[in-house]
C-alpha cells in the first residue's frame, strides 16, 4: 500500500521566484513548507479573492530520505488531512517511471545492457509511461529543459537564454541541504498542498512581481526589516510599488525559454522595468499584443478587489502573470523570411481572439488580517502599497498597448 500513497516530490521546474523551494506533487498540485500565517490566510480567504489565488488542497506530511548513494530525496505521505485532489497514479505508472529513470541511467552510465534495455522500454514502457500523469509531466519538461543546470559564467554572469529555468533547481538544492542539516530523516514536515496554476498551459511563460511598497512583515527583526527596506528603496518598489523576481519566456525563434531572476529584477529602473516587461510579451518574433487587453482587465478586476479588502496587508507577497507560449494560430502575424527579428525589438501581431490568460497572487507567509490567528499589529482600510504598484503596473502595460 505504500507505494500507491507515498509521493516522491520532484523540484517544480516552473518555479521563478522565492527562495522556498516549490516541490510538485501531482501534474495539478504543488507543495510548500508550511508557515502558519499563510495556512490562516488560506483558511479564512475572502470569496472575492479566490479566483486571484491558488486552490488551497489540504495539508500533507513529508519526510527526508537518503539512498545508499547518499542522493537525498522528499517524500510525501498523504495523510487524513488531505483533500483528494488526484493521486500521482497506480502502481503500474509509478513502475513505468522507474523503468524509464533506469533506462536514461543505463544510457548515460554506457553499460554493456543499454541498447537492449533502450529498445525494450520503448516497445514495452513508453506507452504506460505517457499514458501515466508523472509520465506526461516528465516527458514534457525533458523535451523543453536541459537537465544540466548553470546557474552563472565564470565571470559570474548569468545566461541570458536558457532551455530550462534554473531558479527552482537552485532552491531545491538548498531547501534539501537546509533540511538534511538542521533535521533527521524520520523527522515529518508539514507542507501546504496548493493548485499548480501553470498546469494548463504548455509552455508557460510566468512574470513574477513582488508587490507593494514595503516588503517585510510584522514579524521581521530590525536587521531583516533594514535590509527589505535598504532593497525597496534601491528598486522599483520604492517608486512603482513593484519590482520583477523572476521571469521565464518562451522564445519561438530558439525553442528555449528566456529567464531572468530576482537579481536582475532588483537592479533594474523605472524604464528597466517597462522595457521588462515589453520583452515578457515579446516571443523572440513579435510582440504579444493579442495578451495586453486581457492582462489589463484582470489587473483591473484584481485591483477593484484588493481596494475593498480592508486590513489586508500583503506583505513579500508576489503576483503572477500568466499566458501559453505556444500562439494560437489566428493570433500569429505571417513573418517574411529576410526579416531578422530581435527580442528587445519586436514587430507586433494583432490576433482576433484574445488568448488565455491569468493573473493569481501567491506567497502569504507574511500577509496580515484583522482576526488573523497570527499576532500581528491590525491596520485599517486596504494596502495602499499593493494598490500603488497594482495601478503603476496597468498604467505601464497601457503604454505598451498605445505603442509608447
Amino acid at each position: 500500500s505504500e507505494s500507491r500513497t507515498a509521493v516522491l516530490l520532484e523540484p517544480f521546474v516552473h518555479q521563478v521566484g522565492g527562495h522556498m523551494s516549490m516541490m510538485k506533487y501531482d501534474e495539478h498540485t504543488v507543495c510548500k513548507p508550511l508557515v502558519s500565517q499563510e495556512l490562516s490566510f488560506y483558511e479564512s480567504l475572502p470569496l472575492a479573492m479566490r479566483q486571484f489565488t491558488p486552490q488551497y488542497k489540504g495539508i500533507v506530511s513529508v519526510h527526508l530520505k537518503k539512498d545508499s548513494l547518499g542522493n537525498l530525496t522528499l517524500i510525501a505521505s498523504p495523510n487524513l488531512q488531505t483533500e483528494s485532489c488526484g493521486r500521482l497514479d497506480n502502481a503500474i505508472g509509478d513502475s513505468s517511471v522507474t523503468i524509464w529513470h533506469k533506462c536514461k541511467w543505463a544510457a548515460s552510465t554506457g553499460t554493456g545492457s543499454e541498447h537492449t534495455l533502450v529498445k525494450w522500454s520503448h516497445t514495452q514502457v513508453t506507452k504506460t509511461f505517457k499514458d501515466s500523469c508523472p509520465g506526461k509531466m516528465l516527458l514534457r519538461t525533458e523535451l523543453q529543459y536541459r537537465t544540466d543546470s548553470l546557474l552563472e559564467d565564470a565571470n559570474g554572469n548569468q545566461p541570458e537564454r536558457n532551455s530550462y529555468n534554473p531558479w527552482g533547481l537552485h532552491c531545491h538544492r538548498q531547501h534539501l541541504n537546509r533540511m538534511s542539516s538542521k533535521h533527521n530523516e524520520n523527522k515529518l514536515h508539514q507542507f501546504l498542498l496548493l493548485e499548480n496554476v501553470v498546469s494548463k498551459y504548455n509552455y508557460p511563460c510566468i512574470l513574477d512581481l513582488k508587490m507593494g511598497t514595503r516588503q517585510h512583515g510584522d514579524d521581521a527583526s530590525e536587521e531583516k526589516k533594514a535590509r527589505h527596506i535598504k532593497k525597496c528603496e534601491q528598486s522599483t518598489s520604492a517608486s512603482l510599488g513593484v519590482r520583477i523576481c523572476g521571469m521565464q519566456v518562451y522564445q519561438v525563434d530558439t525553442g528555449h525559454f528566456l529567464c531572468k531572476d530576482k537579481y536582475y529584477g532588483r537592479k533594474l529602473s523605472p524604464e528597466g522595468f517597462r522595457q521588462t516587461l515589453h520583452q515578457f510579451l515579446c516571443n523572440g518574433n513579435h510582440l504579444r499584443t493579442d495578451l495586453l487587453e486581457p492582462i489589463i482587465l484582470r489587473l483591473k478586476a484584481l485591483l477593484s478587489v484588493i481596494r475593498k479588502q480592508s486590513s489586508y496587508r500583503f506583505y513579500s507577497s508576489s503576483l503572477l502573470i500568466i499566458y501559453d507560449g505556444q500562439e494560437h494560430k489566428e493570433n500569429m502575424a505571417p513573418l517574411d523570411n529576410h526579416l531578422h527579428f530581435q527580442k528587445t525589438n519586436c514587430t507586433t501581431s494583432h490576433g482576433p481572439n484574445p488568448s488565455r490568460v491569468d493573473v493569481r497572487m501567491i506567497d502569504f507567509a507574511h500577509t496580515t488580517f484583522k482576526g488573523s490567528k497570527c499576532n500581528h499589529t491590525t491596520y485599517d482600510g486596504p494596502d495602499h502599497g499593493y494598490i500603488f504598484g497594482l495601478e503603476n503596473l496597468i498604467k505601464i502595460l497601457q503604454n505598451i498597448s498605445e505603442g509608447k
